[in-house]
């Protein structure tokens, strides 16, 4: 804290932090730095570690990829009571009619069954793909935006939910191309494509082209390479980028020609058709770029 304070009353910067007033104050003086500082910790105390286990009320975090933020309650579905018995008789009926009017209260309108399905398409999607939290909840929060903006009236849900996926990996630094996201989606590339420029200029999002180093590694996992190889990769790609002979080239197409590139280099020879196939391009693109990256970075590939 003395890096960040300076008393104002008498120049001192030693201070006392009183979590039952929640106040910062001057250990000289007195003088109240900062006050109302809310205390995150729990709002009750556990001398035993069984009593930590059983008195943890805080449950789950609010999450974007469920409709409601995830703060209301859910009505589990098994049939058994608090203490583990099954519940059987009358008692299971009026369980299942209150589960059944508890889904039907948590969706009140059109928009919240939009979101509803839009969020569950987006989870299945995000699954399948293997993409981390983070894209899945950037995702949900560019579909939320594009919803309070009226971006989704007269438009598909598959195709504005694959849109979101699409840029929110581009935000988060692990790109996927259009033909991967179509891949696993209900609607086309085109359709993907289309939607992505319509949310992107009606949210005003300004995304930089795609770095064909992000690639690297993704491709390089799948083709089977040493850590050596894909750090030779950025490497050339990085020189590459610094020369100016990637501007309006498929970052895919570069990430594959900069990997069979230096495959070569390293003695771990790939062939242009593996490369091709993991990148999802041609060969006759990889062996075009792979060309381009020889000459221009006058790099002497051994025989």
């Amino acid at each position: 804290m003395a890096d960040i304070w300076v008393c104002p009353n008498c120049g001192s910067t030693e201070f006392i932090y009183d979590p039952h007033v929640g106040e910062i104050f001057c250990a000289k003086c007195g003088y109240v730095i900062e006050y109302n500082i809310v205390d995150e910790k729990r709002e009750w105390r556990a001398f035993e570690p069984e009593q930590r286990e059983k008195r943890a009320r805080t449950g789950p975090p609010t999450t974007l990829m469920i409709h409601d933020k995830g703060l209301s309650t859910d009505i589990d579905w098994r049939d058994k009571d608090v203490h583990g018995n099954p519940i059987t008789g009358m008692y299971r009926n009026k369980m299942r009619r209150l589960r059944m009017w508890q889904r039907r209260m948590r969706i009140n309108d059109a928009a919240e069954r939009n979101l509803a399905f839009a969020l569950s398409e987006l989870d299945r999607m995000a699954a399948q793909m293997g993409l981390p939290k983070r894209v899945k909840e950037q995702a949900a929060a560019l579909y939320r935006k594009a919803v309070m903006k009226k971006l989704i009236r007269g438009r598909s849900i598959e195709g504005m939910v694959s849109a979101a996926l699409y840029a929110a990996c581009r935000m988060e630094g692990i790109p996927r191309t259009l033909d991967e996201i179509a891949r696993f989606s209900k609607v086309t590339k085109k359709e993907i494509g289309r939607s992505y420029r319509f949310m992107a200029r009606g949210l005003g999002l300004n995304l930089h082209p795609t770095n064909p180093i992000d690639y690297v590694d993704r491709f390089g996992d799948a083709l089977g390479v040493s850590a050596r190889t894909k750090k030779r990769a950025k490497e050339i790609l990085q020189e590459a980028i610094r020369v100016g002979i990637t501007s309006g080239k498929g970052p895919t197409g570069l990430a594959a020609a900069a990997l069979y590139l230096a495959s070569l280099l390293e003695g771990e020879k790939k062939t242009q058709r593996e490369v091709a196939e993991v990148a999802n391009v041609t060969e006759v693109t990889v062996r075009n770029r792979y060309k381009e990256l020889v000459e221009k970075l006058g790099i002497n590939v051994p025989m």
